[in-house]
């Protein structure tokens, strides 16, 4: 999920504040070194507790720079076979798997693949631990503790009717043989209090079952990365567990990786008029940063303000049909023209994966910059990226 937090400082470190003449817009941009700053955080994280962190590539996929990452993280933690594959392939370590239901054809790929498969449900492990564990794969079962403290019930997995994990209420009385671990995932863009809680919960309803298992999955969610984060609190449960029951702990954050260390640079290509002015921009929130709608939620903008704040107020708009592809409001100290630049900040995460060709929009540009300050294109994409996916 796209974050929606107040506090954005990368943007305030060596990331651009001005679109550079000759990028392509639109355009995501990476920096580096503030990439290498949440990894430096997570490295002490790991040094500090014993504990395991997987890149949870639902989140980010930009594989051109998992060797970096991969110097700190353990690996990467996928949702499909091909987030598996890529994660393999990109980055190796431990690969990881969680899926709410695992497709036949694809399944002996998977456990080829993956070190780690955890399944929704005990009947998925009935029907396909036997082949799991013939390749040396280590099992877990998701469990859902019915406790959550996500106010966005589109993001809460612990929802009534919820279909992801088990309740205590479908666990037998004891794990078959060759379950190994337990996973639970109830957190999304929180802090580590809202963790210590579930932790509670967890250990009430399951901890019973830890006893001779070989380890334990907080999931993802965390916002470890957040300035103000509670790191001790988390390493506090961490070390809880992990001593207590003898067992891994693992952490898969996937937005906290890359927080704060990516912008989408646009560029105005029209103004129009109806009641206030309206901007169109060659980025599309419909196409390029769809949590804008789903979520809902307002990205903050390089030097720009909320409405009425600075002289000139504009909505700034994409270019698809969809009569709500709107950004949102804001203002600035100078009126926007065709060509004026925007920095949108805080869109390394989710945006990528996310993003669509709606209308046949082309989709942005991916670009790195790095520490000599210097940002080099490393992908562009075109008609046929745009052609060949549905014929």
């Amino acid at each position: 999920m796209q974050s929606h937090s107040a506090d954005h400082p990368g943007g305030h470190g060596r990331l651009p504040l001005r679109v550079p003449v000759a990028l392509p817009t639109p355009c995501y941009v990476v920096e580096e070194e503030l990439l290498k700053r949440n990894l430096e955080l997570l490295a002490g994280l790991k040094r500090e507790t014993g504990c395991r962190i997987l890149l949870a590539q639902k989140a980010f996929s930009m594989f051109s720079l998992y060797p970096l990452i991969g110097r700190t993280l353990c690996g990467t933690t996928a949702s499909s076979l091909f987030e598996a594959r890529l994660g393999r392939e990109h980055m190796g370590g431990e690969t990881h798997i969680f899926s709410p239901a695992f497709i036949e054809r694809e399944f002996d790929e998977i456990a080829e693949i993956c070190g780690h498969i955890v399944f929704n449900s005990f009947a998925q492990f009935e029907r396909y631990n036997t082949r799991a564990i013939k390749k040396g794969v280590s099992c877990g079962i998701r469990v859902n503790p019915e406790y959550s403290e996500q106010t966005h019930a589109i993001y809460d997995p612990c929802a009534p009717a919820s279909r992801l994990g088990v309740t205590a209420a479908n666990f037998p009385k004891r794990l078959p043989a060759g379950v190994e671990g337990l996973h639970f995932h109830t957190l999304c863009e929180q802090n580590s209090d809202a963790l210590a809680h579930t932790l509670e919960v967890f250990l009430q309803k399951f901890g019973r079952f830890l006893p001779g298992l070989k380890w334990v999955n907080f999931g993802g969610g965390h916002h470890i990365t957040r300035p103000d984060y509670d790191l001790e609190t988390l390493k506090e449960c961490i070390l809880r567990v992990k001593n207590a029951a003898n067992v891994e702990v693992y952490l898969e954050p996937g937005e906290a990786v890359v927080l704060n260390t990516g912008v989408l640079c646009a560029r105005v290509l029209d103004v129009v008029y109806n009641g206030m002015d309206i901007a169109i921009l060659d980025a599309s929130a419909a196409c390029h940063m769809p949590d804008v709608l789903e979520m809902p939620y307002r990205p903050e903008i390089a030097d720009a303000g909320k409405p009425g704040e600075k002289p000139y107020t504009f909505r700034l708009a994409g270019n698809t049909c969809l009569a709500g592809d709107v950004i949102g409001d804001y203002s600035f100290v100078a009126p926007l023209t065709p060509g004026s630049p925007l920095i949108f900040r805080d869109m390394a995460h989710y945006t990528m994966v996310k993003n669509n060709t709606f209308n046949g929009v082309n989709l942005p540009a991916i670009a790195v910059a790095g520490a000599d300050g210097g940002v080099r294109v490393i992908k562009q994409f075109g008609y046929e990226d745009f052609k060949s996916r549905l014929s």
